[in-house]
């Protein structure tokens, strides 16, 4: 895999990961959170403490997301993208009731998929990164 396409490949995720913490950040948190409206409204009212996990949450995936943007294409920029974007997927899957509760099961469904299948692809391109340094190397 050239590094061209991995760059690519980071910078797609670090946009998908941007644009969907501020969508979370802007439509579903702060709505909540200042007018206890949309799908997050009925959790925070009977929670509102809760609201800070949604905010760190969607604030530290768009500081990940700038990262990612202006990360180099090499193995261990490519591992970090791993683990943040395994980790939120992961997180997705075993707090679901969140999803369902709110009404917002599609929403859950397309961003758990995009997690993973970003995680999964950034694998791949930090195995090519290995492989392509080896080469380098010789």
């Amino acid at each position: 895999m050239t590094p061209a396409a991995r760059r690519f490949i980071l910078r797609a995720n670090a946009l998908y990961l941007g644009i969907a913490s501020l969508a979370g950040l802007l439509l579903l948190d702060l709505r909540a959170i200042v007018f206890g409206t949309g799908p997050e409204g009925a959790i925070l009212a009977l929670a509102p403490h809760a609201a800070i996990g949604f905010v760190e949450a969607h604030g530290l995936a768009l500081i990940l997301s700038v990262l990612l943007w202006q990360a180099q294409p090499l193995r261990h920029a490519h591992l970090s993208a791993v683990a943040v974007m395994a980790l939120l997927g992961i997180c997705n899957l075993v707090f679901w009731p969140i999803f369902t509760v709110s009404g917002m099961t599609a929403v859950g469904v397309i961003a758990t998929c995009a997690h993973l299948a970003f995680a999964a692809l950034q694998l791949v391109a930090a195995s090519g990164s290995r492989a392509r340094a080896t080469v380098e190397a010789s």
